[in-house]
């Protein structure tokens, strides 16, 4: 590999002035767990490497409803993207969103805040921009049913509950009072599940005792699930013993529920009214609107269809790794979860350096399957890898010990580890913050 050349100075040469040949242009579009893996497998490599996300900081998704429900603040789930500019010479990040992509030209057309319009060249494209919200048609529902997939969604989210209690605590009428202590959550995925769990253990530890004129214990939880059980990705023993774990936290599990409404007031399930002051979206997600923009075939959810090398067909040099990446894997689809898209990141990420050094891989893309797991508040979780399931305390311990190391930074890994512990010993959040007074 060429030495980087250093511009003559009279001093001690700046970091920043250190130029790395002008190698293949690779441009990464998103700075979620597949994009950042796949630029940090370009490290060393000659390859000219630009990362562009349209917020400034990577998120720790599996930790994002913990921040959504005043367990951790934002910075404890986040790191900025440009840290990796830092340690790696050979990454440029632009802050922006990718708007437009030109296969013939090799370029993508960006809008950058406070610049506009930025066309970037390209010799290889990664599409690692995720999925977001969807609302299976009934865009109408957003509205009224907040989804959790940014820091803003989880500060807002947090907002509304917290609100809805001080609302509770401000009202003299008794129904007005039920309904903001009613919280309604729409899809029993783990986001669902973990969600729901976390409020109900809010109820009825963290807020006990800080309120005169309500008691949050009695709030009620309903968790929809238009499928025949929650976490339908799991084995059924297992999603079975969730389900019980969830009703003994004081949830109410409703399966087969299918949502026909939502508005301001509540919703509407199979021709019943719930009425609810807050709502919340966890259910669907589509994938990024770059897929259609690449074009080339897609599954039935609209993510890209990738070959074995997580490459586009027939497009040289595009590639799609992540939750928009559609796998099959031992005859099925591979789950949209932070392991799958580490692995694919890094795969492509390596796969480019080794043809920048003129070597041609010929492994296709294998995902090692490290297991899977989901957490049901306080020392409860279950896991299953292989087969091996596992559900109560062990499981919860070794879940603990899994987010704590994958967090993005040493100082991620300390401030949660602290305010877990705090938590633990004493059922108090730290993050108990409204940042805009609640609205009727």
């Amino acid at each position: 590999m060429n030495e980087p050349t250093v511009l003559k100075t009279t001093q001690d040469p700046d970091p920043a002035l250190v130029q790395y040949p002008c190698g293949p242009k690779v441009v990464i579009v998103g700075g979620g767990f597949a994009g950042i893996a796949a630029a940090k497998a370009l490290k060393g490599s000659d390859a000219d490497v630009t990362l562009i996300d349209r917020r400034n900081h990577h998120i720790f998704q599996p930790l994002l409803y913990q921040v959504a429900t005043a367990v951790l603040a934002p910075s404890d789930v986040a790191a900025p993207i440009r840290q990796l500019a830092a340690k790696q010479p050979n990454v440029s990040v632009v802050l922006g969103e990718v708007v437009g992509v030109d296969l013939e030209s090799r370029t993508i057309l960006a809008d950058c805040p406070g610049v506009g319009a930025k066309r970037l060249g390209f010799d290889y494209l990664v599409i690692a921009a995720g999925m977001q919200s969807s609302y299976f048609g009934h865009n109408e529902f957003a509205e009224h049913a907040s989804c959790l997939k940014t820091i803003t969604d989880a500060e807002s989210i947090r907002s509304k509950i917290l609100g809805a209690y001080e609302l509770a605590e401000s009202t003299e009428d008794p129904s007005e009072r039920q309904r903001q202590m009613t919280f309604v959550l729409v899809g029993a995925g783990p986001t669902g599940v973990e969600l729901a769990a976390s409020i109900a253990q809010m109820k009825s530890t963290t807020l006990r005792s800080n309120f005169r004129r309500i008691d949050p214990a009695k709030s009620s939880i309903i968790l929809l699930e238009g499928g025949p059980r929650v976490l339908p990705s799991f084995a059924e023993p297992l999603s079975q013993k969730v389900a019980d774990r969830l009703r003994r936290l004081g949830v109410q599990v409703l399966t087969g529920a299918m949502v026909e409404h939502i508005d301001a007031q509540g919703v509407t399930v199979g021709g019943k009214r719930i009425e609810s002051g807050t709502v919340l979206w966890t259910a669907g997600v589509a994938p990024s609107p770059l897929v259609k923009m690449i074009g080339g075939p897609t599954d039935r959810a609209g993510r890209a269809a990738v070959g074995p090398f997580m490459n586009v067909p027939d497009k040289e040099g595009i590639f799609v790794v992540g939750d928009t990446a559609s796998v099959m894997q031992n005859g099925r689809p591979l789950p949209g979860v932070a392991q799958v898209a580490i692995q694919q990141g890094r795969y492509v990420g390596r796969l480019i350096a080794s043809e920048v050094r003129g070597v041609k891989r010929s492994r296709p893309f294998h995902y090692f399957d490290k297991g899977n797991m989901a957490v049901v508040g306080k020392n409860f979780a279950i896991m299953e890898s292989g087969r091996i399931r596992l559900a109560g305390t062990i499981a919860w311990f070794i879940w603990a010990f899994i987010h704590l190391w994958f967090l993005p930074q040493l100082q991620n890994r300390r401030r949660v580890q602290n305010q877990w512990l705090w938590s633990y010993l004493t059922g108090q959040r730290g993050s108990r913050l409204v940042y805009e007074a609640p609205r009727t």
